[in-house]
């Protein structure tokens, strides 16, 4: 894999000043552009965009994987290994309540990796996951 282009994503959010917090200070992702509707972060490099929109009444999906409940949609980044266990401890550190506590997934399985799920305030789900070896991200 040589240069990766940052994506961008934009998510609804009902309390666009809660969320703007844990954004910028839990995750620790820098903040760009704002308006009254919404807020660019850098979320590792990534454009993530919060936009305010009314409280939804749907409710969470999931679908299993790896005898799990993975929440259906979610995002997130494919983080270097080290990294991914750091920021799994400081998540850890500062109360975060798990959707799937970090775990290896596919463990001696082709697509070994890290993985770990949790909700923003306006429960959106997010995915940070990591691979020992990245040449796994797309392996069948």
């Amino acid at each position: 894999m040589s240069t990766i282009s940052p994506f961008h994503i934009a998510i609804p959010v009902h309390n666009l000043d809660e969320c703007r917090t844990f954004y910028r200070e839990v995750l620790k992702c820098e903040e760009g552009r704002s308006s009254e509707h919404w807020v660019d972060f850098n979320l590792f490099g990534h454009q993530l965009v919060i936009h305010y929109k009314p409280k939804s009444k749907e409710e969470l999906h999931s679908n299993p994987v790896d005898g799990k409940d993975v929440p259906v949609p979610h995002y997130g980044v494919v983080l270097p290994w080290d990294t991914f266990h750091l920021f799994a401890a400081e998540l850890k550190d500062k109360g975060i309540s798990f959707v799937i506590d970090p775990y290896i997934r596919f463990e001696g399985q082709v697509g070994e990796q890290a993985t770990m799920f949790f909700l923003d305030p306006a429960g959106n789900a997010l995915e940070f996951k990591a691979f020992k070896d990245m040449g796994q991200l797309f392996a069948k």
